[in-house]
């Protein structure tokens, strides 16, 4: 029974090399459609936006948002606050948000495409929405849950937040990045058999 489970799961990862050939050639198809390179360019900067503002809350908020600071200056440290621009993220850290932020402006695309070019159906590909859906909680999930644990860590007066964690919070990016994987597999697999910009998807 266990052994039927964990097949049972396997197939539903990325854990062969055909699986990952899969998914960077819808991938490669997909972007090379103009408007949805664009959508995962706008997706991706949407999301490194998000991460970055969810971990400079306080900073975004009395510097930013509030305060007296002409609107240059904020101009300037919203800028800053970006990895590889300021110094807010060391290189591991920048690397791996950069990342999670391209993934996610690709899971965004492929989503718009799998929906608007096969008119995706949750009768017809359960999966495929399933992937839609996972893709976009974990998206959100770096951002929203650092904010969401230093909220709730703020209710018990603990105001070094996620000093306690080994990558300063970084965990959610992490989680994140394997959320989204497995969400772009998903959507490729939901895919396989058809024809993604006019060239066949061998299944």
């Amino acid at each position: 029974m266990g052994i039927k489970r964990f097949q049972s799961v396997q197939k539903r990862l990325p854990t062969t090399q055909k699986d990952w050939r899969l998914m960077g050639r819808i991938i490669k198809l997909v972007l090379t459609i103009p408007l949805y390179a664009i959508i995962s360019v706008i997706a991706a900067g949407a999301a490194l936006t998000l991460f970055v503002l969810s971990l400079n809350v306080e900073l975004v908020n009395d510097l930013i948002i509030g305060g007296v600071l002409p609107p240059t200056d904020r101009v300037t440290i919203l800028v800053e606050l970006y990895p590889f621009v300021g110094t807010s993220f060391g290189v591991l850290s920048g690397a791996l948000l950069s990342i999670v932020s391209a993934l996610a402006g690709v899971n965004v695309a492929m989503a718009g495409y799998h929906i608007r070019e096969h008119e995706l159906t949750v009768a017809g590909s359960g999966a495929s929405i399933l992937g839609v859906v996972f893709g976009t909680l974990g998206a959100g999930c770096a951002a929203c849950g650092s904010a969401v644990l230093l909220g709730i860590l703020g209710l018990f007066g603990i105001s070094t937040s996620l000093l306690f964690l080994p990558l300063d919070g970084l965990e959610f990016a992490l989680l994140a990045l394997v959320v989204i994987t497995v969400s772009i597999y998903w959507l490729a697999d939901g895919m396989r058999g058809g024809m993604v910009n006019g060239c066949p998807i061998e299944s």
